[in-house]
């Protein structure tokens, strides 16, 4: 059925119903965000941004899904509640060491913990991919009885009994048809490909100009396009979502979000990494309150951590003291001067970057400069990495690509967004921008000190060893000349 938001009537009284639709690893390529190449082939979320308020400026605390959730879900950056190392407490089938379990400090508690609290009915059609040992029962009213096994958490199998589909242990799985909700349901975003394009919307590999960090063949040409696609499909599933909101009967009650975890998972240089493209992801909130205008757009920088300050302002919940994120739309609100993410091990790759966000320039710290940008990853085997080796080997890179993939990393780097979109025009040397590198390194450094950034701690040996015995029989670790970290554990 065609949707129409506009003109979003007045609901039941009492509590909003309150719904996160949370996509996996999507860059802001759609009409609404002025994407030239989608314009007009994203229409569900062009008219749910249209409907309510679109964030052009959002990024997330990570480039990567698990650091990323395991912050928005608690509200609280994750490298001060110590699970910012992507895929952490995670073991072999089977095997649940204890001193494995990543912990919670005191007093942090998840978004839906506090919502259940509150008297809302709760539900996650979709992965946790939580970095902390939990509960799910805690967290979640439904979804938790199936496929549920205590102690193993988040990417082990802890997820909402969906099969891909938001239509089973949602909000109909209430037994009060008057509880008010607060769900989450995942897309599948960029990890989509083309799979939920609807007929006739499919780009082809060489429709979209390649970014002058990639070689153009028809690998890289065929990934770019793909996330575009994917964008699309991502399209289809919000449609699909929005209408059965309708036919349920839930619609006029419900606040809607949409976001991502981070960006594009198609890219070598996006997920995974503190580029624009990593962190920078879409944002829009529309439904039946005062706050949410339609048509309003607002150009601050803003966190993902604002979300879920955001949705417990909406739900009447207090904040609690370890929010790092503020309501968007309170009377206290105060506009950011500066958006902090990081990054740290992702799977089995060592690493640590951490960059900042201002109005102009996004700087970047690296802290590994013994390694290149393209050290052993999960994505060794895919064709995109085999092409720039081969093209590295053959002596057929530019001059750029070959220092960015595998010239030794800068210890910091500064870009102005505006002029160099792209960022590859590194003003860290420039002396003309030596006031601006200051600044921006002086705002990184008094952010570590006053979070206490667990970052700046080396991983424990417990934890290496885990991350070790869960990937070291994988074809993908065993052929990488994967971080001298794990020499320890090898017999």
């Amino acid at each position: 059925m065609p949707i129409v938001l506009f003109g979003h009537s007045a609901g039941a009284e009492g509590k909003p119903n309150i719904l996160w639709i949370f996509s996996e690893d999507l860059s802001p390529y759609m009409g609404c965000y002025d994407d030239p190449v989608n314009s007009g082939h994203t229409p569900a979320i062009d008219k749910l941004a249209a409907s309510g308020v679109l964030f052009k400026r959002a990024f997330v605390p990570a480039p990567v899904c698990s650091a990323s959730r395991s912050a928005i879900i608690t509200g609280a950056m994750q490298t001060t509640t110590g699970t910012h190392q992507h895929r952490s407490g995670r073991w072999p089938k089977g095997v649940v060491p204890e001193d494995t379990q990543i912990h919670l400090p005191d007093g942090v508690v998840t978004i839906p913990e506090l919502m259940r609290k509150a008297g809302y009915f709760t539900f996650n059609c979709g992965k946790d991919d939580y970095n902390f040992h939990y509960d799910r029962r805690a967290l979640y009213s439904v979804g938790t009885k199936d496929n549920y096994k205590a102690g193993v958490n988040g990417w082990q199998g802890n997820t909402a009994r969906h099969g891909g589909s938001f239509t089973k242990d949602n909000w109909s799985a209430r037994k009060d048809e008057d509880q008010p909700w607060f769900g989450q349901i995942m897309i599948w975003g960029g990890k989509a490909k083309a799979r939920h394009v609807r007929k006739g919307e499919l780009l082809k590999d060489d429709s979209v100009p390649l970014p002058p960090y990639f070689p153009d063949t028809p690998a890289h040409r065929g990934s770019w396009t793909m996330h575009y696609n994917a964008a699309r499909g991502a399209d289809a599933q919000i449609e699909e979502i929005l209408e059965q909101l309708i036919a349920d009967g839930e619609f006029e009650n419900t606040l809607i979000f949409f976001f991502s975890d981070h960006g594009n998972n198609q890219s070598l240089r996006h997920k995974q990494f503190c580029y624009e493209g990593g962190v920078h992801v879409p944002l829009m909130i529309m439904g039946n309150h005062p706050a949410l205008k339609a048509g309003t757009v607002r150009n601050e920088l803003v966190s993902g951590l604002d979300i879920p300050a955001t949705t417990l302002a909406f739900a009447g919940v207090d904040a609690p003291d370890h929010l790092d994120g503020q309501d968007l739309f309170g009377k206290d609100y105060k506009k950011r001067d500066h958006v902090i993410s990081a990054r740290d091990r992702c799977d089995y790759t060592i690493d640590r970057i951490r960059t900042v966000r201002t109005d102009k320039f996004r700087y970047i710290r690296n802290y590994h400069l013994d390694r290149p940008l393209l050290q052993a990853q999960y994505r060794d085997k895919q064709p995109t990495v085999k092409d720039l080796k081969r093209l590295h080997e053959a002596g057929e890179l530019t001059s750029y690509q070959e220092e960015h993939w595998f010239g030794l990393r800068p210890k910091e780097e500064l870009y102005e967004i505006a002029r160099d979109p792209h960022q590859i025009n590194n003003l860290a040397g420039d002396p003309k921008y030596a006031d601006e590198l200051k600044r921006h390194r002086g705002i990184l450094e008094e952010w570590i000190k006053e979070t206490d950034d667990k970052g700046q701690y080396p991983e424990s040996a417990t934890q290496l060893k885990a991350t070790y015995e869960l990937w070291k029989n994988k074809p993908i670790f065993k052929d990488a000349a994967v971080n001298p970290e794990y020499d320890q554990f090898k017999k």
